[in-house]
């Protein structure tokens, strides 16, 4: 837990979705993806006060420079749009996260989140043409300066993490550090530093438990089968229920040995290593720097 000293952390979660995508999850996992994302992060640091923000939205009531100043962190959710598609959806987000920039406030993103932060500071994203990487991430290693970044502090030298996505981050913008990598993408977690911020994300979903991965897996089935990640309906649906089987009960070792996960994974608290390496090693230093913890 992370102690707040005079008041509560103030943090803002950028829901990265339309209203549409957001109300599938709602109806599938009973939260939208910046409730569940502020929901983790509660569960790692219990006195927070957090906020929503739906630029996705026309006509979103958005933070200017002064209201992203006020906060002492900002969260990007992960999003089912894809960042070259130019559509208002996709451009008020790369607007605002060049305005989270500007302000200096310390911001985190996962997948789209990481997506967001390199095309806002000038990179390219594309389609993966090494495919999706569905369910986990895999045998993640961070880079010799990754080694040593506080935002991997304590995670080993390779390691798996939930994830789900077809795009990447093809040419990494001016000023990022690219701290691990994985077969499948080569910029797994980065620091960018652009327009006076620095920005830290990951291509993986820390914030994701299993039952959140079977729910949005759940709705990919017909995709599972057809690049081959699952045999049949059958195979895809057993792997899912696998899934919330662990969810529910991280000690079935033998489900953990059939699909090969580790505590990296199934341990609650290292899942959620970034997150909590975040807030410690950016958000309350950043607040008690301001004079407002």
């Amino acid at each position: 837990m992370i102690e707040t000293g005079h008041r509560p952390l103030r943090l803002l979660f950028v829901d990265g979705n339309t209203r549409d995508q957001r109300a599938s999850y709602v109806r599938d996992y009973g939260a939208s993806p910046a409730e569940a994302y502020a929901a983790e992060v509660a569960a790692i640091a219990p006195d927070i006060v957090s906020d929503i923000c739906l630029p996705a939205d026309e006509g979103a009531n958005l933070p200017d420079g002064a209201g992203l100043e006020s906060y002492d962190g900002i969260f990007l959710t992960g999003s089912a749009l894809h960042i070259y598609e130019i559509e208002p959806a996709v451009t008020r987000q790369i607007e605002l996260m060049q305005a989270i920039y500007a302000s200096g406030t310390p911001c985190f993103g996962s997948c789209w989140g990481i997506q967001m932060g390199s095309v806002a500071a000038g990179g390219t994203v594309t389609a993966n043409p090494n495919g999706r990487e569905v369910g986990f991430a895999r045998r993640i290693a961070p880079t010799e300066i990754g080694r040593g970044h506080p935002l991997l502090a304590g995670r080993p030298a390779a390691f798996d993490a939930p994830a789900i996505h077809l795009d990447t981050i093809a040419l990494p913008p001016h000023g990022t550090t690219i701290l691990a990598s994985n077969s499948v993408s080569q910029v797994q977690a980065a620091e960018i530093r652009h327009n006076g911020g620095t920005f830290w994300g990951v291509q993986y979903h820390p914030e994701f438990s299993l039952g959140l991965v079977a729910s949005i897996l759940g709705r990919m089935v017909p995709e599972l089968i057809e690049e081959g990640f699952r045999k049949d309906e059958a195979s895809a649906k057993g792997w899912l229920e696998d899934l919330r089987t662990l969810d529910a009960d991280p000690a079935r070792q033998d489900l953990a040995w059939a699909h090969g996960l580790d505590r990296e994974v199934l341990d609650a608290e290292r899942r959620v290593t970034e997150l909590r390496n975040f807030l410690d090693r950016r958000v309350r230093p950043h607040a008690s720097e301001r004079g407002r913890a």
